[in-house]
């Protein structure tokens, strides 16, 4: 299953690029967000259009098909960058040491090969439905409001690109943990056990009270 995990940082070059491709995925975090929400909008406006004034919201589904790859799609390497993906942790949290990183770096490996080939087979399907020459340069459109297809498909791509990158970027953090023997990396995300947990939703929930009775004080 999926754990908890922490990602530690310093000044070497791996850490501030880890930071950096981190910005990219909050923000693709962040429209995928957004998209959720605007799903939520777009059901209320056609169910209350449907009730109300029984005129649905057009193309509906078509919109549906158009987001629906922005919640799949958008947040993969985020959640890769937090350890936030299902895995062993019983199993692997049960290492530690150069052992631990080796299984992790094989694991990060293969899952690199994959991404590489879904790079791949997604960017040949988006460049199927593309056409500089076909209005809205699209070869396919959505059945009822007939919108272009292919920035939906070009998600797919663009995501797993950002989530090869992150791979890559936590490949170079386990094989210098490999190497120099490092128990705590930076850039790579870290199995934190009950306590650790425990002590760090703690400390969360105590600064959010401290916080809302400095506002309260202040009103």
């Amino acid at each position: 299953m999926a754990g908890v995990s922490s990602v530690l940082e310093d000044d070497s070059l791996l850490s501030r690029l880890d930071r950096g491709l981190f910005k990219i995925e909050e923000f693709l975090a962040l429209v995928g967000g957004l998209a959720v929400f605007s799903l939520m909008l777009f059901a209320v406006v056609s169910v209350a259009g449907r009730n109300m004034f029984n005129a649905p919201l057009p193309g509906y589904v078509d919109w549906i098909e158009q987001i629906m790859p922005l919640i799949a799609f958008v947040g993969i390497s985020y959640c890769q960058r937090l350890g936030g993906h299902i895995r062993m942790d019983l199993a692997v949290g049960a290492l530690s040491g150069r052992a631990l990183w080796s299984v992790e770096f094989f694991n990060t490996l293969l899952m690199l090969v994959v991404m590489l080939l879904l790079v791949w087979g997604s960017w040949a399907h988006f460049d199927r439905s593309f056409d500089w020459n076909s209005p809205m340069w699209s070869r396919d459109s959505s059945v009822d409001i007939r919108l272009p297809i292919w920035p939906a498909k070009l998600l797919a791509p663009v995501a797993f690109s950002v989530l090869v990158l992150r791979l890559l970027l936590q490949l170079w953090g386990y094989g210098r943990a490999i190497v120099t023997g490092d128990e705590r990396p930076v850039a790579v995300p870290l199995i934190e056990d009950a306590a650790t947990q425990a002590a760090r939703e703690a400390k969360q929930v105590s600064s959010l009270e401290s916080e809302d009775g400095r506002v309260r004080g202040s009103l």
